[in-house]
């Protein structure tokens, strides 16, 4: 995706939104405003008219299918729910697709993609997936399969790319964990995200990548990626 796609997300369940966030983040490309009321969301898709909307149903004093039937002409929404019973009028309102809770990210991946072509703005290709960081005052979007490892420093996370460039950004470890795809990456030490893609050989003090680094592992994670370092 090389524009902006515009997004937003309603939910009155911040954890619900903050899965939609992440999911956006690893899709990279996609700017997200996420309410937890109802109306005021419904206000801004009106005021800005969103390409993408993520709408939950059962939702505290109102249901997104009325919010649904009160949205703008032609505004492609996905719904998200915990309910099965409400797929049939989900599709009845036109919904491009329907989340059930808790769906996962390549799952996610297939309804953006539905709504990409809906709105004629291509589709998601694995190979081009992003992340997007903070790197001071502006966004920087990362292609995953650039990314050799990042290091924790002091509330920091150095991304090294394979590219050369090494960025900072300033976000935990943990939450770099949470953006970046299981399959693809694994914590080797309280410091180090490795791609797994990037390494060359490991033992259970040390692993090499194929740029030549060294890095240590943790005695608490090597058995995690491989039961044989205990």
């Amino acid at each position: 995706m090389n524009e902006t796609i515009e997004c937003i997300a309603i939910d009155d369940e911040p954890l619900a939104l903050d899965i939609i966030d992440k999911f956006c983040r690893r899709l990279g490309g996609m700017r997200l405003s996420v309410f937890c009321d109802p109306v005021e969301g419904l206000e801004a898709i009106r005021r800005t008219r969103p390409d993408i909307v993520f709408l939950d149903i059962e939702m505290d004093g109102i249901s997104g299918l009325d919010i649904a039937s009160q949205l703008p002409e032609d505004t492609c929404f996905i719904f998200t729910t915990a309910y099965l019973r409400y797929a049939l009028e989900g599709f009845d309102l036109d919904a491009v697709d329907y989340l059930h809770k808790p769906y996962s990210f390549s799952r996610f991946q297939v309804a953006v993609s539905k709504a990409l072509r809906r709105i004629g703005r291509g589709s998601i290709k694995g190979s081009s997936q992003c992340i997007v960081v903070k790197k001071d005052y502006s966004n920087v979007s990362i292609p995953i399969d650039d990314i050799m490892y990042v290091e924790a420093v002091e509330g920091y996370s150095k991304i090294f790319r394979t590219s050369g460039e090494c960025v900072i950004s300033r976000i935990l470890l943990k939450k770099m964990m949470e953006l970046l795809p299981d399959e693809s990456f694994l914590r080797i030490h309280r410091s180090f995200i490795v791609s797994r893609s990037k390494i060359k050989s490991y033992n259970k003090k040390e692993m090499m990548l194929v740029d030549g680094v060294t890095l240590p592992v943790g005695k608490q994670y090597a058995a995690a990626f491989d039961p044989n370092l205990k």
